[in-house]
């Protein structure tokens, strides 16, 4: 299925900036080149996670296995254009089945573990997804059993794969059908995939993201579209073939993905994943695997240089690089990292819609600038790293739509370019509201021009209302809207609580009907229980107030909410 305008792949085509090699063209030169190179290794905790034992495979063995499990999935029916849902931690597995489906033409659509029935159910709705693919339990979850009442309600979804030691009724155990898999089947597999004629442009992906819509937004991406993403990533971190990353960010978007799955294929590298995070055990991973390149929180880092002790037995001759971002950087970390340690941390903007790019120590070798700043694309300017040339950006006043050029102003960051997607999945309305009358895609991030020679842009806030707690978007519409339905509630305005680990909690500011009320725990039990949404959107802080404060047209002021958090100003 390829969704990118024909005049846009030429055009980038032209310029060099997209070619014709996909991902699973990537994927067999590693396995002929280097079978019996180390591939990809479980957390150190995969029994904990998901059961059984965590694995170590070479390119050669995962080739078999991915041969494997396409031919499981093409014996029932996954073929060309199938969407199909996985939600699997960072397990080896994950790497097999996104393999498998895009050598059988289909389009993955990743769900993070934390994906309860609601989410699910929308986006299986939503993409009419054929199959999914779990695991029987992750942690102590039984997501095989949730699959399967979601299937219950889902016309499209004909089928539900599940690994694990136990499989849910109706569900369709994968291991011994993958350890059963014959010749017959191989070839039939095989056949399939060369029929499918999958290009470049064809669609890989459907992402979710949260922003101001009360739903998640599917996001299509091409092999393309994929490719040069991973390609920034290496360029910025300076990484060669062969390097051997940590992946500790949830391999379903846009930071796990364009780092883990497609820097793994472009460098023939190994892929240690990790999940969920766990600070010992990611540490302990550094050092026992010898780790190359990984990426952090901020706040993350912050802490390992209070606490320098973390950091004995690291060799950083390897570990020459770190990638951070989501929240802003501090110049001490980014300084004493390099100066201390040799470390060059990037500081990474991004989204799954492609407004993605690095500031890296090529073009900003300044700790206290590459902290804050980030390189202006565009308008002629020359900088060294491979996404810049490849993206444009521009500032504009929300209000009048005029471009901003002065410094100290804020305006809304809009992108265009190679990165950049060509809208979200069968939504019109939206996409007409996400891009401009000139073709920018609207970010809803305010940035401002900063710099002596106005060079660069500081992030300083978001237009759009959205959360983003440890890196994941929150749609406050959405909490809100399930709040209203609430018994107690008359009504509710969600919004950030500033967190130094998290970034921001949620927040909720509740007015709730006369004579009545409810706890925190009450209010969390109603998410989860009846609404079914996922367990990382539950209210953390629960704030009971008379009337929410709202401007003279009746807009709710979420600004005073949120003052009053910061200032510790009592509802």
């Amino acid at each position: 299925m390829i969704l990118v305008p024909q005049e846009r792949i030429r055009d980038f085509k032209a310029k060099g900036w997209w070619g014709e090699t996909t991902l699973h063209d990537l994927f067999l030169k590693h396995v002929q080149e280097r079978p019996d190179d180390e591939a990809c290794v479980d957390p150190v905790n995969a029994a904990a996670i998901v059961g059984g034992v965590g694995d170590r495979l070479t390119w050669r063995e995962t080739g078999i296995a991915v041969d494997r499990m396409a031919a499981v999935l093409h014996a029932h029916g996954i073929g060309k254009d199938n969407v199909v849902v996985i939600q699997l931690p960072n397990i080896i597995e994950l790497g097999i089945a996104y393999l498998a489906l895009i050598r059988l033409g289909a389009i993955i659509s990743p769900a993070p573990v934390q994906y309860r029935e609601h989410e699910l159910g929308y986006i299986i709705e939503r993409t009419r997804a054929v199959a999914a693919i779990t695991a029987d339990r992750i942690g102590k979850h039984p997501h095989g059993e949730m699959l399967m009442a979601v299937k219950a309600g889902s016309p499209s979804l004909r089928h539900v794969f599940v690994l694990g030691e136990t499989c849910p009724a109706g569900a369709i155990d994968l291991e011994p059908l993958l350890d059963a898999v014959d010749g017959k089947q191989h070839r039939a597999a095989q056949k399939a995939s060369k029929a499918a004629h999958v290009t470049a442009d064809d669609i890989v992906t459907i992402c979710w993201t949260s922003g101001t819509e009360a739903q998640p937004k599917g996001v299509p991406r091409s092999h393309n579209e994929w490719i040069i993403m991973g390609e920034g990533v290496i360029d910025a971190a300076d990484l060669t073939p062969g390097v051997r990353l940590l992946n500790p960010f949830p391999m379903v978007n846009m930071a796990g993905i364009s780092t883990s799955f497609v820097g793994w294929l472009l460098l023939g590298a190994t892929l240690v994943q990790h999940q969920p995070f766990d600070l010992p055990i990611f540490l302990q991973q550094i050092r026992d695997e010898k780790i190359d390149y990984t990426v952090a929180p901020p706040a993350i880092l912050n802490l390992l240089l209070q606490n320098e002790a973390m950091l004995e037995g690291i060799d950083f001759k390897r570990l020459k690089s770190i990638g951070s971002g989501s929240a802003p950087l501090s110049e001490w970390m980014v300084k004493t990292f390099h100066e201390k340690y040799g470390v060059q941390i990037v500081n990474y903007f991004g989204s799954n819609e492609g407004a993605s790019f690095p500031s890296a120590w090529q073009d900003v070798p300044s700790p206290s600038d590459r902290a804050a700043f980030f390189p202006r694309l565009g308008d002629g300017r020359k900088w060294k790293a491979k996404l810049h040339d490849r993206i444009f950006t521009r500032l504009v006043d929300p209000e009048t739509e005029q471009e901003i050029t002065e410094g100290g102003k804020p305006g809304e960051l809009r992108v265009k370019g190679a990165t950049v997607f060509s809208g979200y999945w069968q939504a019109p309305d939206i996409n007409a509201r996400a891009f401009d009358a000139d073709g920018w895609f609207c970010t809803g991030d305010l940035f401002e021009l900063a710099g002596d020679e106005l060079q660069f842009i500081r992030f300083v806030g978001r237009l759009k209302d959205v959360i983003i707690r440890g890196g994941m978007n929150i749609s406050s519409e959405e909490i809100e809207g399930h709040l209203a339905g609430h018994p107690a509630v008359a009504e509710a305005a969600v919004v950030g609580a500033p967190d130094p680990g998290l970034g921001e909690r949620l927040a909720a500011f509740v007015v709730f009907k006369p004579d009545q009320t409810a706890s925190l725990e009450e209010i969390n039990s109603f998410l989860t229980r009846d609404k079914r949404v996922a367990v990382y959107k539950q209210i953390e802080r629960l704030e009971t107030i008379a009337a929410l404060p709202r401007n003279p047209v009746g807009k709710v002021l979420k600004r005073e909410l949120r003052d009053r958090l910061s200032g510790g100003v009592s509802a």
